[in-house]
């Protein structure tokens, strides 16, 4: 786990080369971040962020890390912590953490790095294009069709697939907005949908357990829990030999079979360039929530020999990645 205390990112501890204007106290040190997450600290998209802000000429930035691990009824003390120590901008990981930090202030400015939820249903901005407060950023989805591309990419996969079990997150708002699109998507298919709330581990095994016998795959709802439990997910996919497609790369890369979506790595390096607009004096509310245009689909063949499946070709030849 990364260590609470503030730690500097970057080859020098020197100063920025062109102080920000926003505060006479950032002008005289790097930049302090507050990086709250709701699951754990991803090394990958702390590193993206760091090559995004080195790539703006802020050589040296300090970051205070505050992670949920999961715990999702920590996070309104954490997000009041980073309040406390004044840092510059908060950057969260979407969803809850979003929230959290949200309603713990209205003026520190905030930037989300992925999110998968609503933000205008949650109540963080007026719009995407004018969010309107102290929230601005970047989203990893584009709205009920990309729940539809995945199950159309599990049917290419099982094309006899008539049911589905979607595992996804009660104590997470989006998914449960998530669900209805999934359903919808479904029956466009004439595939079932079964919902396998997941608000623990123990949760996810029972569920699993449960639908292995009713289902013919699965489908994982984006969410930063679940997330963090990707290793055991895909585990516990290839012990029930449940074909499953996933929201984000590294559940892929963790033994899951396929994942469609957004490099999320890459969303938090582009929103280092929020950051260095924020602290040149831009405010959150004048800068437009950017939404994913490229996605990526990665296919593990290995995942895949286990399982017993052979893939189409014309599937593998989409693939962005594959894993042999």
């Amino acid at each position: 786990m990364v260590d609470r205390r503030a730690f500097l990112l970057g080859l020098t501890g020197g100063l920025l080369l062109r102080p920000a204007p926003v505060r006479a106290q950032a002008a005289r040190r790097p930049p302090r971040i507050g990086w709250l997450t709701s699951s754990v600290v991803h090394q990958p998209n702390v590193e993206a962020f760091r090559q995004g802000m080195l790539a703006l000429d802020h050589r040296a930035i300090g970051i205070e890390f505050r992670a949920a691990e999961g715990q999702f009824d920590r996070l309104a003390g954490l997000a009041a912590e980073l309040v406390t120590l004044d840092v510059d901008v908060i950057v969260t990981d979407g969803g809850p953490a979003a929230v959290a930090a949200g309603r713990a202030t209205s003026t520190m400015p905030i930037v989300i790095g992925a999110t998968a939820g609503d933000l205008v249903r949650e109540g963080l901005v007026n719009s995407l294009s004018r969010p309107g407060g102290n929230v601005t950023g970047l989203t990893i989805s584009t709205g009920p069709d990309l729940y539809g591309k995945r199950l159309e990419l599990l049917r290419e996969a099982l094309p006899s697939l008539t049911r589905v079990a979607a595992v996804w997150n009660p104590r997470n708002e989006a998914n449960r907005a998530s669900n209805a699109s999934i359903e919808r998507a479904g029956r466009a298919l004439g595939v079932q949908v079964e919902s396998v709330p997941a608000r623990n581990v123990q949760e996810i095994e029972r569920g699993m357990e449960a639908a292995r016998a009713r289902v013919g795959a699965m489908l994982v709802v984006a969410d930063a829990f679940l997330w963090s439990l990707r290793a055991r997910i895909a585990a516990l996919a290839a012990r029930h030999r449940l074909p499953a497609i996933y929201p984000e790369t590294e559940f892929a890369e963790a033994g899951g079979l396929m994942a469609y979506g957004p490099n999320v790595p890459d969303n938090f390096r582009r929103a280092a360039a929020y950051v260095d607009k924020i602290l040149k004096g831009a405010k959150p509310a004048d800068l437009p929530i950017e939404q994913p245009t490229k996605f990526e689909l990665l296919v593990n063949l290995r995942a895949a020999k286990g399982l017993g499946l052979v893939l189409s070709p014309s599937l593998l030849h989409r693939a962005d990645r594959i894993i042999e």
